[in-house]
């Protein structure tokens, strides 16, 4: 069976239906659960300073443009705290668990970060491929090394690549795990862009490289260093630079010089594991080139909030249920929220859309909607959808399919959860999904998940900034979502969903900062 045959027939075994949800253990092996956090024992450790809370930037000057920092100890860490940090600590009385600055599916975390250097004061004279550990704000040196590589960047370059611990999420979620991974690594992916623009620098997907070329950089090849079955699948590599526009890199003199056994052993994280075949199978299929749409041009974007960056980003939650008696928001508010979907995802065109189930926007009927994040897929959706919708312009690429209370179906193709109907509003990702892989290979049906992610990511944080609440929902009727939609094949999938509105607090919980011990 070829590559994407593989991955058809695991995203269609993988869906869930009204009488049957995907492969699972169907219960929380709580004797397996995985440690959250990845350590290389024997490696190096270096902690990276504590960044003092700021008022400066705003998160509209982040979207403004904020001066460019040089790459210091200080600046490495801001990037990094703000990125794949803890955001913090929650108790139910003795009971405590961490949250992070990227959003995770259950708070699982299969995403790891890593950083290749150049010689910064404070981590070494030589470059360095180091691992970084959310729970110790700190970097695992792996690896120290000379190279000419960083001669032909811009000054105050690095590199970040971003790896998936497929059984963090297989552990819970069964065989539609590999798709949560994905859609954590566009979290990941997208935080760490928010983050960069606190230094004034942007990054950057690299668009070419393989995951044989990102294994060789962050040592993944090398099998003795990590527990069976816990290995980690490389995701994305991200080129962080002051400038924006600058084009993959040449990692031929990089990797001639990354070729040797790298320290630390990495721990273990569970005593033992179930196997998954399907997810085995998937992560060979999909471990191939990144190749990815070119670049849209940037969608010019405002916000009007004075509130910190990073208080933003360091109180993004996710909600655990919406408040049906306050659902009302502000067009404005809606149209805002939208607007940031369109600034998600940097460095390759969209090929997602947004099927919206509008509950309670000020001026707007209740209805399904359809917002575009590329225009080009209007024509398309008109023929490809049901005939009787009606594509009413209600505002920039924005049109109305159909009118009435949709909440109940919105609930029902949610898992039957009343998050996605007690809500302002609920939305599903409608991406191109065949013609996607077969223009651009097996590894698109992981950029896709990316961009997905990256919309949520950005959807938290400007939900957050207009004072409402969100929570990504993996958990939907995939087909049901479909035939409401009119559509048959696998020309469009839906494979994120989405929901926001005003949060019940749960009046439980205590909030603590992390880091507080040090």
């Amino acid at each position: 069976m070829n590559a994407l045959a593989t991955i058809f027939e695991y995203h269609d075994r993988t869906k869930h239906h009204p009488n049957r949800y995907a492969a699972s253990l169907g219960y929380m092996d709580w004797a397996t659960q995985p440690d959250p956090y990845r350590r290389f024992d024997g490696a190096k450790g270096i902690a990276l300073p504590l960044p003092s809370p700021r008022s400066e930037p705003t998160y509209a000057a982040l979207f403004e443009g904020v001066s460019s920092e040089p790459l210091t100890l200080e600046s490495l860490s801001v990037l990094l705290r703000y990125s794949l940090g803890l955001a913090a600590i929650k108790c139910i009385g003795s009971d405590c668990w961490a949250l992070r600055c990227n959003a995770s599916s259950g708070n699982l975390h299969p995403t790891e970060g890593y950083i290749i250097l150049p010689p910064v004061e404070g981590v070494s004279t030589q470059s360095v491929v180091a691992h970084y550990a959310p729970m110790t704000h700190s970097l695992e040196i792996l690896h120290a090394f000379d190279t000419d590589f960083w001669s032909a960047m811009p000054e105050g370059s690095l590199l970040m690549g971003l790896t998936s611990i497929v059984w963090r999420e297989a552990w819970k979620y069964g065989e539609r795990a590999f798709r949560y991974t994905q859609l954590d690594a566009g979290h990941a992916l997208r935080a760490v862009q928010v983050s960069a623009r606190l230094n004034g620098w942007h990054a950057g997907l690299c668009d070419t490289f393989d995951s044989e070329t990102l294994d060789t950089l962050l040592g993944l090849d090398q099998p003795a260093r990590f527990q069976p079955n816990e290995e980690e699948i490389a995701d994305a590599l991200l080129l962080i630079t002051p400038y924006r526009g600058i084009t993959s890199p040449d990692f031929i003199t990089l990797l001639a010089r990354c070729r040797t056994t790298y320290a630390g052993t990495a721990n273990r994280l569970s005593p033992s594991q179930h196997p998954w075949e399907a997810i085995t199978l998937v992560e060979k299929a999909t471990a191939a080139d990144v190749n990815l749409p070119a670049e849209a041009a940037p969608h010019a974007f405002s916000s009007a909030c004075g509130t910190a960056a990073e208080e933003v980003i360091l109180t993004r939650r996710s909600a655990r249920a919406m408040d049906f008696g306050r659902t009302h928001i502000s067009f404005e508010a809606f149209s805002q929220l939208l607007h940031a979907a369109r600034v998600s995802f940097e460095g390759f065109t969209p090929a997602a859309s947004l099927v919206l189930f509008v509950h309670d926007v000020e001026t707007l009927d209740p209805g399904i909607y359809l917002y575009l994040l590329n225009d080009s897929y209007l024509d398309t959706f008109k023929t490809s959808m049901r005939n009787d919708f009606l594509f009413r312009p209600a505002g920039n690429h924005l049109y109305l399919l159909e009118a009435g209370d949709f909440r109940p179906q919105a609930k029902f193709i949610s898992c039957s959860q009343d998050i996605a109907s007690d809500g302002a509003f609920s939305l599903g990702m409608l991406c191109e999904f065949a013609p996607q892989l077969e223009r651009f290979g097996p590894g698109r049906y992981k950029s896709l998940y990316w961009e997905c992610g990256a919309i949520g990511q950005q959807l938290y944080l400007e939900a957050t900034s207009l004072g409402l609440s969100a929570t990504g929902i993996g958990c939907f009727l995939d087909d049901v979502m479909h035939r409401l939609l009119g559509l048959e094949g696998n020309d469009f999938q839906s494979l994120y969903h989405f929901t926001i509105g005003h949060a019940i607090p749960d009046l439980r919980l205590q909030t603590k900062l992390p880091y507080s011990r040090r």
